[in-house]
């Protein structure tokens, strides 16, 4: 199937750093990609500028058949594309309830209840975010994915902060936004849990990415195993959430 997004040759630099010098990121319907890579490597910074959050020194973005050059995050997001950052999403102003609800009203979106029935935060919605868990706080925001319904989500560090069992949750409600149709791309360092979770893996290193495919072959890869998986790639049972050994 062919991409629902794609940032195309996407050139950043930050005063007289170079952070992207010839990147992709490409998001496909029905598909849960993975864009690993070390903090500093420009994965978050490519898919801000993917989500139009961002403006680069030059590259194009495509989203539902139309070309970009110069994008802002509220055109794509008319469009279909929800960008969840890795922190404050959702406002400390109001209850969880009354921003699902703005979410539907602007987007014609889904059921509000139905939504947090689904993702198991009905007892929350009359709370504000800064009263929730961590992963309450990421449920509540999952939810909003659900009342926008959008084409595509853009994922930035997902389980950052996430306890084993939500993170389990969580994978679990990427896959299904995935097999429904919607185009799913995370970032993380959780090698183990987003290795098993993808159908496609991206690395992005050195200012460029590449494609490595199936999370199989992802690990065949050998300067991926070298440089980024490290010493994971020679456990046969790696733990889940101890990401210690990765740089970050």
């Amino acid at each position: 199937m062919q991409p629902i997004l794609a940032a195309e040759c996407v050139v950043k630099s930050f005063g007289q750093c170079r952070v992207l010098t010839s990147a992709t990121l490409r998001a496909v319907p029905g598909e849960l990609r993975v864009l690993f890579g070390r903090n500093g490597s420009g994965k978050s910074t490519l898919l801000k500028i993917a989500a139009g959050w961002l403006s680069p020194d030059s590259g194009a973005i495509h989203f539902a058949g139309r070309v970009y050059l110069s994008v802002r995050l509220a055109e794509l997001a008319a469009a279909g594309l929800f960008y969840l950052p890795d922190h404050d999403f959702l406002s400390g102003a109001f209850t969880i309830r009354r921003q699902l609800e703005m979410i539907r009203a602007q987007f014609d979106g889904g059921d509000v209840v139905e939504a947090a029935d689904q993702l198991e935060i009905s007892t929350h919605l009359d709370k504000r975010p800064f009263e929730l868990s961590g992963g309450e706080r990421r449920r509540a925001e999952l939810a909003a994915v659900l009342v926008r319904q959008p084409l595509c989500l853009l994922a930035d560090e997902p389980y950052r902060g996430i306890a084993p069992k939500d993170a389990e949750d969580l994978t679990r409600i990427f896959s299904g936004f995935a097999t429904s149709g919607m185009a799913v791309v995370l970032t993380g360092h959780e090698v183990p849990t987003l290795l098993d979770a993808a159908d496609h893996v991206s690395w992005c290193t050195s200012g460029t990415t590449y494609e490595l495919g199936s999370p199989a072959s992802a690990r065949l890869n050998p300067t991926f195993r070298q440089e980024y998986l490290g010493e994971w790639s020679h456990q046969d049972h790696m733990p889940l959430f101890d990401s210690s050994r990765l740089t970050r």
